[in-house]
């Protein structure tokens, strides 16, 4: 689908079902994936990413129970229209993946962020 620009890693220690809901996490936290956008079926993104069915349904199962996603039957799964519920215990990997997706939707690179949490760091010492 256009503008699903997500890549399943197969050499990755990361299932490829949370590579997937990785992806389409960022996208939507971007404003890549609006709000009432259809995704593809489970079927027709399993075969553009070259994963089994039941890859994708997990995913999507998974993304719906966190907020990101709302499934409709036979009409298909959307992007859900209010943001997701904040995560009750976030951990460091997922403050980290929210911090880079923020950064990457204002073109910072990465080597700008990472700087700037060391600065920030190094300030908070002083």
């Amino acid at each position: 689908m256009p503008g699903l620009d997500i890549v399943i890693d197969r050499a990755a220690r990361e299932p490829a079902s949370a590579q997937l809901k990785t992806g389409i996490r960022r996208l939507v936290d971007a404003g890549a994936l609006e709000p009432g956008a259809r995704l593809p079926t489970v079927r027709a993104f399993a075969a553009d990413l070259g994963v089994v069915p039941n890859t994708v349904a997990r995913a999507y199962r998974e993304l719906e129970a966190e907020g990101y996603l709302v499934g409709r039957g036979r009409a298909g799964t959307f992007v859900a229209d209010g943001p997701p519920s904040p995560v009750a215990d976030p951990t460091v990997d997922d403050l980290a993946n929210a911090y880079l997706v923020r950064t990457r939707a204002a073109d910072i690179s990465d080597v700008e962020a990472v700087a700037a949490v060391r600065t920030a760091a190094n300030a908070s010492r002083s």
